[in-house]
């Protein structure tokens, strides 16, 4: 079969990213009904308040191991196939954790926000899809478009929280995971539409071999960037609305900081992928880890709802140059027929590092308090941005 034209092949690209967006919109509320809501009905649920933020790791950790499945699903049935799968477990979740909370089953609770988390894996592939059928001048852009959904999902997610929370009145908060399983069938409505090549199609045994791919210098300062830069926003995130809560702010207050949080997360996506065309992946990913860093800083500074929201807005538009910088950055270590293996290996560590964060948030938050948890964020920063530098001075040498 002769091969589309590099034109043909972006005009695919922004056909499938426009509704890879559209699902963003709706999945990418799955998250943040979850980190909402999850830590409250967890201590509603639960005696010791330790475990309250439970729901809300074993969604990382369903997303985490939910990431090498959900790419060996894809290469069999294609992306198309893959993801009207996810949104049949997305329905499956929101009932299950609804469930729990109606019959006050901490167990069952947990056990549909991993499932939510399994479906959230799956969401996490929208961004590498776009850039599928997407030459290289256009991917970092393509990758943004996609992210663009997650703005009206920092909308659709909290209001979502706030509209629904109380529909159902003998159990609080379980019509809010009722209402995450209309989004997953809103999200299946959407992606039947996906029109790129079945996964199947590609190569299932061409490429390097996996060890060669992942020991690449560039391989891995792109995989150190977005695992400090999602674990980090991840560690923070969780624990934000029980230390809102916990300094005397009401639940709305923290929803409508998580709003504001996911907000920051892709409102930059307008522009992100132009920015590292203008400046380069490197340092744009570099600005998004000292933004982070930034709003530990601005966390330590006071408790004030103005200190919690600033540090979230921040720690969003961090998340967003990092995270967009670091996964541009992984798709210069690939070719076309290994591209599922190391996209799953990329989201595998990931996402694991994400789930670690959070199980780490909650108890860290309880033990040591918010203070000692924002100090946290430095050490991993300063990693990262020692990496990133490397790198970019390699970069300048070769050139030279």
């Amino acid at each position: 079969m002769k091969s589309m034209s590099p034109i043909a092949n972006d005009a695919l690209a922004r056909r499938n990213a426009l509704v890879l967006s559209l699902a963003q919109a709706f999945s990418g509320a799955n998250p943040a009904i979850v980190v909402s809501l999850g830590g409250l009905v967890g201590q509603m649920l639960v005696t010791d308040k330790q475990f309250a933020t439970l729901p809300v790791s074993l969604f990382n950790l369903g997303l985490a191991l939910g990431t090498i499945p959900a790419a060996m699903i894809m290469r069999g049935v294609g992306r198309r196939g893959g993801y009207v799968f996810a949104g049949s477990v997305g329905i499956l979740a929101g009932c299950l954790a609804a469930f729990g909370i109606v019959t006050a089953s901490f167990l069952i609770f947990c056990i549909g926000t991993t499932i939510a988390g399994f479906w959230g894996s799956f969401t996490q592939s929208y961004r590498f899809a776009a850039t599928d059928a997407a030459s290289d001048s256009f991917k970092a852009r393509a990758i943004s478009w996609v992210m663009i959904g997650g703005l009206v999902a920092g909308i659709i997610g909290p209001q979502t929280v706030i509209w629904t929370r109380d529909v159902i009145v003998t159990a609080p908060f379980a019509g809010a995971f009722l209402a995450q399983s209309f989004l997953a069938l809103l999200t299946i409505a959407v992606v039947v539409f996906l029109r790129s090549p079945p996964v199947s199609a590609q190569s299932q045994t061409g490429g390097r071999p996996l060890r060669e791919i992942v020991t690449q210098p560039r391989f891995i300062v792109a995989v150190t960037s977005g695992v400090v830069s999602a674990a980090l926003m991840t560690f923070v995130m969780t624990a934000a609305p029980l230390a809102m809560i916990g300094c005397g702010h009401s639940v709305s207050t923290a929803a409508l900081g998580i709003q504001w949080h996911v907000l920051a997360m892709y409102g930059p996506s307008f522009f992100t992928g132009r920015l590292i065309q203008r400046f380069g992946k490197e340092r744009v990913t570099a600005v998004g880890l000292v933004l982070i860093a930034v709003s530990a800083t601005v966390g330590l500074s006071g408790l004030t709802v103005a200190h919690f929201w600033g540090a979230l807005i921040l720690l969003g538009i961090g998340w967003n140059f990092g995270f967009i910088g670091a996964t541009a950055l992984v798709t210069d270590c690939y070719r076309s027929e290994e591209r599922a293996r190391v996209q799953a290996i990329n989201d595998f560590l990931v996402f694991g590092f994400v789930a670690l964060a959070s199980f780490s948030s909650g108890n860290l938050l309880s033990t040591d308090g918010w203070g000692t948890l924002n100090l946290l964020v430095y050490p991993p920063v300063a990693v990262a941005l020692g990496l990133l530098a490397w790198q970019s001075k390699k970069n300048a040498v070769v050139a030279a």
